[in-house]
């Protein structure tokens, strides 16, 4: 992934670097678990771990001749290590070290992007509870529905995003497996016990069948929850774009001094920060069809995963790193304006209680189909008319001979359509 949408952190661990130390760590606890079991001497095993290093510039070089990754990366330790590199990999293949090598960097990757979400759900948090009696009109369709409050939008999403991190954490759990069991994964050449030993140091559990390959079907549920992850980044992002429309502008993006719109229109103030989190959006869910297509892999193994996996892991969850990072600081400096909110609520004159007037009808013994004519009847005088619904409603002879004008004036209440806001918090928040 390029600078510009990459954090430190989260690149640090698709370095080569960070794998290369990984596959160390990988064949020297498996030559601690050879040694322990008498596969090979504890003196070659101490002396792995003395000796070992390795130069990611010198494996590459190797790698021009080996045409084969990890081969060049074993050359380069032995190249440190001297004689004693013969009892490294002992039984093992290559897909040992990078399965179990991709476990761990998707592993710390989503410990990275748990605290993303951590620290986006804190926000959601504070901004949800400060703006929870902000009343606004809900919309369906785009169009006006019934009131809502501002802090209930936020608290709706504060609920997906608990479940977001329920999901992420599953998904780590899914990846989290080693295997160190050799050539198709029979464990011919190499002591099930290693692979256990290896796992339990690596904080991993034992792949059930390897086959010499960890199963693709778990890379794809951890693929699949981060593409869910980013859906739920656009949903936020695009209720933000949406009401930071000129005609709307209920919420904005902060705009700081210096702050730049457009090269063309100085008075230009752009959801860019939405909108470019849209597009990294799209990003991270072009990773799961990959994903889902490494499932179906030829017999014990093929390689056609593998280049699919060195774009899509390291792009996926860098972007992600940077979009949820990015969102956190959206939520936590959002302008909200409740002033303009008010206004908008009140552009239909009144029809958005046309619901509530439907039912008193019922109430009075008027069949619910007719009660809904009558009501829509005249609230289509206040689309065509632009004029205020109470007033028409209480000119309605029909809808007299039920209702009062007392009546009709108390079902025009905002505060009836708050009234559980408290407890759908409670349900959330605890």
């Amino acid at each position: 992934m390029i600078s510009r949408y990459s954090r430190p952190k989260m690149v640090a661990i698709w370095s080569e670097e960070n794998r290369y130390r990984i596959w160390f760590e990988i064949e020297a606890h498996a030559a601690d678990a050879m040694a322990e079991i008498g596969m090979i001497p504890k003196s070659a095993a101490k002396n792995i771990w003395k000796k070992g290093k390795f130069d990611a510039k010198r494996i590459d070089e190797i790698e021009k001749t080996t045409k084969h990754d990890v081969i060049a990366f074993l050359t380069n330790l032995a190249e440190h290590i001297g004689p004693d590199a013969r009892f490294m990999h002992q039984g093992m293949t290559s897909s040992d070290v990078l399965d179990t090598c991709l476990s761990m960097q998707l592993r710390q990757a989503s410990e990275i992007l748990l605290k993303d979400i951590d620290q986006l759900l804190g926000a959601l948090k504070r901004r949800a509870f400060e703006t929870k009696d902000f009343i606004t009109i809900g919309r369906s369709h785009g169009i006006h529905a019934e009131p809502v409050t501002f802090g209930l939008k936020l608290s709706g999403f504060y609920a997906e995003w608990e479940r977001n991190k329920k999901r992420l954490l599953a998904a780590r759990e899914e990846i989290s497996t080693c295997a160190i069991s050799g050539a198709v994964g029979t464990f011919a050449n190499v002591d099930p016990r290693v692979e256990e030993y290896v796992a339990k140091k690596l904080g991993l559990r034992p792949e059930l069948v390897s086959t010499q390959i960890i199963p693709r079907d778990r890379h794809a549920m951890f693929f699949a929850t981060l593409g869910v992850i980013a859906g739920s980044i656009e949903r936020i992002t695009t209720e933000i774009r949406h009401l930071q429309r000129t005609e709307v502008l209920e919420a904005e993006e902060f705009f700081s001094a210096g702050q730049k719109g457009s090269s063309a229109m100085p008075h230009k103030r752009n959801p860019v920060l939405s909108e470019n989190l849209t597009g990294l959006a799209r990003i991270v869910r072009s990773a799961v069809i990959p994903a889902l297509e490494n499932i179906a892999l030829w017999h014990e193994r093929d390689i056609s995963h593998s280049s699919v996996e060195r774009i899509i892991a390291p792009d996926a969850t860098i972007t992600l790193d940077f979009a949820l990072t990015r969102l956190a600081e959206i939520i936590e400096n959002l302008l909200v304006y409740p002033e303009n909110m008010k206004a908008n609520l009140e552009k239909l004159g009144g029809l958005v209680f046309s619901q509530r007037v439907m039912l008193a009808l019922t109430q009075k013994g008027i069949a619910r189909e007719d009660a809904y004519k009558i009501v829509q009847r005249n609230a289509m005088k206040v689309w065509k008319e632009k004029a205020d619904f109470l007033a028409i409603l209480k000119k309605d002879k029909e809808i007299a001979r039920h209702l009062s004008g007392k009546e009709l004036s108390a079902l025009f209440d905002l505060k009836y359509h708050t009234k559980n806001i408290d407890r759908i918090f409670k349900r959330v928040f605890g």
